[in-house]
C-alpha cells in the first residue's frame, strides 16, 4: 500500500510539474506573437477567470476525493458513489452559475480595469476577452470532480494525465490559432487574445475526454467494488457537505492569494498611473510586473513550497497526537528548508534578470523589464512563507486565520496600491504587495507561535548563516556574471542561456559546498543525504 501511494503521488507530482513547464514556457513564443498590449489584455481575462473559478469549485473536488478514499478505506464504496453522482451535479451548477455571472459582470469588471481614454485597450476590448474565458468555467469544476474521484481511489494516473493534454490541447490551440490570426488573417491582437483566453475552454474538453475514457476503461473494476460493500454506514449528504465548506473553503481562499493581490492591480494600477499622467505606458508597464516577471518570480515558490509541504501532514499528525518535540522539530524543517529554497533561487533571478528576460521575452534596451524583474524576485520569499504558513495553520486546524489575515492582507494592498503606484510607479505595486504579505505572514507566526507553542530561536539561527551563505554565493556569481557578460550578450537569446546556466552553476556549486562543509545540508535534508550516502557506498 505505502509503495502504491508514493507510486501514485510520484505519478500527481510529475504530472503536475510537467503541467507547470508547459504553462511557463509558452509565454515565450505566446509574447513573441502577441506583445505588451497582447499579454495585458491576456491577464485582464484570466485573473477574474482564475478567482471565479475557485469559487466555483469551493475546493469540493479535493475533499471528495479524501471522503471517498475514507469510505473505500472502510470498504463503504457506495458512500463514495454517491458523494461523487452528487458532486458531478453541484459542480455543473456551480460552474455554470460562475460562467453566468462572469460574464455578465464583464463590462463591470472592464469598467473598472480601464481608466482613460489613452490606454491602448479599450472597454469592449477587455469585455470581449473576459467573456471569452468564462466559457472554461462551464467545463473545468466538472471535470476536477472526476480527477478528485480517481485520485479518491489511489488512481493518480488520470489526473495526472489529463493535466499534461489539458495543456498540451490549450497551449497547442492556442499558439496556432494566435499564429493564424496575426500572421495568416491579418485580425487584431484582441481577436487572438480572445482566442488565446478560450483556449482554456478548449484544453478541459480535452482533459474532460481523457477523463471519460479513463471511466470506462475502469468502471467494470469500480462496479465490482460496488458490490463488495459493506453498506453498514448510512451518512448524509449534507453532514458530508457541511464538513467539506468547513474544511476546505478556508484552504481555497489562502490559495488563491496571488491571484486576489494581481486582482487588486489590475482594478487599480490603470487608474493610479493614469491620475499622473501615464495612462499611455500603464498596460505595458502592468504586463511587465504581472504577466511577464510574475511568470519567472513563481518558478522558485512553485518548487520551495511543494517540497516543504510534503511536511505539512507529518505536522498535523504531530500536533493531533500531542507529540510535542516531533511537532517542534517539524516546524523547524519546514521554515528552514523553505528559507534555505527559497532564497537562493530569488537572489539569483534578481541577479540575472537582465539574460533571464532576454530568455523569455526578448531583449529590453530601455532596461524597464529586467528592472522590475530584479525588484519583483525577492518578493518569491513571503509568497512562499505565506502558502506555508497558511497550510501549517491549517495543519494546526486554525484555518480562521488564514481567512482573516488574508482579508486584511488584501485591504492593505488596495489602501496602500493607489498611493504608492503615484509615487513609486510600477514599483510602488510591489511595495504594497509586499506590504501586505508581510503583515499576513507575521501574524501567521505569531499565531503558530501561540497555538504550537513553538519557539523561533533555532529557526533564527538557522536563517543567519542561510543568509550568510547566500551573500557568499551572491558575491561570487555577481563576479562570474560580469565577467561573461565581457565576451557574451544579454541581447542575444541564446548567449543569455549560457550566461543563465553558467552563473547558476557556479551558484549551486559554492551554496552546496558551504552547506556540506558546515553539515546545514545533513540537518536540513537527513534521509536525502542518506539515501544518497547509501547509493554511493553499495
Amino acid at each position: 500500500m505505502a509503495s502504491k501511494l508514493l507510486r501514485g503521488t510520484f505519478i500527481l507530482t510529475l504530472g503536475t510539474y510537467i503541467s507547470k513547464i508547459l504553462g511557463l514556457f509558452y509565454v515565450i513564443p505566446f509574447y513573441a506573437l502577441v506583445g505588451e498590449h497582447g499579454a495585458a489584455l491576456y491577464q485582464y481575462g484570466y485573473v477574474p477567470y482564475t478567482i471565479f473559478l475557485s469559487i466555483g469549485t469551493a475546493g469540493i473536488p479535493l475533499a471528495v476525493s479524501k471522503f471517498i478514499s475514507k469510505y473505500n478505506a472502510l470498504e463503504e464504496y457506495a458512500v463514495g458513489r454517491k458523494l461523487f453522482q452528487s458532486g458531478l451535479a453541484i459542480m455543473f451548477v456551480s460552474g455554470f452559475i460562475s460562467f453566468l455571472t462572469l460574464y455578465m459582470l464583464a463590462p463591470v469588471f472592464a469598467n473598472l480595469i480601464i481608466a482613460d481614454d489613452d490606454q491602448i485597450s479599450t472597454v469592449s476590448d477587455v469585455v470581449m476577452v473576459i467573456r471569452a474565458v468564462s466559457f472554461a468555467l462551464i467545463i473545468v469544476p466538472f471535470m476536477s470532480l472526476i480527477r478528485g474521484f480517481f485520485q479518491g481511489h489511489q488512481s493518480m494516473g488520470p489526473s495526472a494525465v489529463s493535466q499534461v493534454i489539458e495543456q498540451i490541447v490549450r497551449i497547442t490551440f492556442l499558439l496556432i490559432g494566435v499564429f493564424i490570426i496575426l500572421r495568416v488573417m491579418d485580425g487584431t491582437v484582441v481577436e487572438a487574445v480572445q482566442l488565446a483566453t478560450f483556449a482554456a475552454f478548449v484544453g478541459a474538453i480535452g482533459s474532460l475526454a481523457i477523463l471519460i475514457w479513463y471511466w470506462y476503461k475502469r468502471k467494470p473494476h469500480l462496479d465490482n467494488l460496488l458490490k463488495r460493500d459493506k453498506g453498514t454506514i448510512d451518512i448524509s449528504l449534507k453532514e458530508i457537505y457541511k464538513e467539506i465548506f468547513v474544511s476546505a473553503v478556508p484552504f481555497v481562499i489562502v490559495g488563491s492569494a496571488t491571484m486576489m493581490f494581481q486582482f487588486v492591480d489590475i482594478l487599480t494600477f490603470n487608474r493610479a498611473m493614469a491620475e499622473i499622467g501615464m495612462a499611455n505606458v500603464s498596460e505595458q508597464y502592468f504586463s511587465t510586473l504581472n504577466f511577464k516577471a510574475h511568470k519567472i518570480v513563481i518558478i522558485p515558490v512553485s518548487l520551495a513550497t511543494a517540497f516543504s509541504l510534503t511536511l505539512v501532514p507529518l505536522i498535523t499528525a504531530s500536533y493531533v497526537n500531542r507529540n510535542i518535540n516531533d511537532l517542534q522539530r517539524q516546524l523547524n524543517q519546514t521554515f528552514q528548508v523553505l528559507l534555505y529554497l527559497t532564497l537562493p533561487a530569488s537572489l539569483g533571478i534578481s541577479l540575472l534578470s537582465e539574460p533571464m528576460y532576454t530568455f523569455f521575452y526578448g531583449y529590453d534596451p530601455t532596461g524597464f523589464g529586467p528592472e522590475i524583474l530584479a525588484k519583483y524576485a525577492p518578493v518569491a520569499v513571503l509568497f512562499a512563507l505565506f502558502s506555508v504558513t497558511a497550510a501549517i495553520l491549517q495543519g494546526l486546524n486554525e484555518q480562521k486565520f488564514t481567512v482573516l489575515t488574508l482579508l486584511f492582507a488584501l485591504f492593505i494592498k488596495l489602501v496602500l496600491n493607489i498611493p504608492l503606484i503615484k509615487w513609486f510607479e510600477t514599483e510602488g505595486a510591489i511595495i504594497a504587495t509586499s506590504i501586505g504579505y508581510t503583515v499576513a505572514i507575521i501574524i501567521h507566526l505569531l499565531v503558530i507561535r501561540y497555538y504550537a507553542h513553538f519557539r523561533y530561536r533555532l529557526v533564527f539561527r538557522r536563517s543567519i548563516l542561510i543568509i550568510l551563505f547566500n551573500i557568499a554565493m551572491f558575491a561570487v556569481v555577481y563576479l562570474v556574471y560580469h565577467l561573461f557578460t565581457q565576451f557574451l550578450s544579454i541581447e542575444s537569446r541564446i548567449q543569455s542561456i549560457f550566461i543563465i546556466s553558467l552563473s547558476a552553476l557556479v551558484g549551486v556549486i559554492v551554496y552546496f559546498y558551504l552547506s556540506a562543509k558546515s553539515k546545514l545540508l545533513h540537518v536540513l535534508f537527513p534521509d536525502q543525504v542518506k539515501m544518497i550516502r547509501k547509493r554511493l557506498n553499495s
